[in-house]
């Protein structure tokens, strides 16, 4: 064997040793996750971002109102971050077939893609983010996992050209 080709392999293990769990993982967990059914009507969230370190850089509070109409929703997000700024989201989300679910936003590069199963959701999209007065494109991997009829635990981690920028994890309470 090469020198270049043990490099390669090596190379190829590191990052096989780097892939998390795939989402089918989860499909005999229960309760079983419907987005139409969790986040319908009033959702309340809180959250932190931390920096790639480990600090808590923003703390954040969302109010959520989400609407239905078949399979088609609106999850209209109101964000309060600990230095009293504000921020609005709005995405328009569809459930497709075997759990595979599509959204926008305007924040948002192109379309939201994700799947469902069992009590977890993985959501991938391009967050539009600005920073310093300029617009970083960076990747979120979110991860959705259902605790109970009203509580789900949300962590994403973003990143830019493959490096990790920090995570943001997310407690939600849906309202009775």
């Amino acid at each position: 064997m090469t020198r270049r080709t043990a490099c390669i392999a090596l190379g190829a293990l590191a990052l096989a040793g780097c892939a998390g769990p795939g989402i089918g993982e989860y499909a005999g967990e229960k309760p079983a996750l419907d987005l139409r059914a969790y986040f319908n009507g009033r959702v309340d969230g809180w959250g932190i971002f931390t920096d790639r370190s480990g600090k808590i850089a923003r703390r954040f509070i969302v109010r959520m109102e989400c609407t239905w109409q078949g399979d088609e929703g609106v999850l209209d997000e109101d964000f309060t971050y600990s230095d009293g700024t504000k921020q609005r989201r709005i995405w328009r989300v569809r459930r497709g077939a075997d759990g595979a679910y599509t959204g926008q936003a305007d924040d948002v590069v192109g379309t939201a893609t994700g799947q469902a199963r069992g009590n977890a959701l993985r959501w991938n999209y391009t967050l539009a983010l600005p920073v310093d007065g300029r617009t970083w494109h960076v990747q979120m991997d979110d991860w959705m996992v259902l605790m109970d009829d009203r509580v789900m635990l949300n962590k994403t981690t973003m990143s830019k050209f493959g490096v990790k920028l920090g995570e943001v994890t997310l407690s939600f309470t849906r309202r009775p």
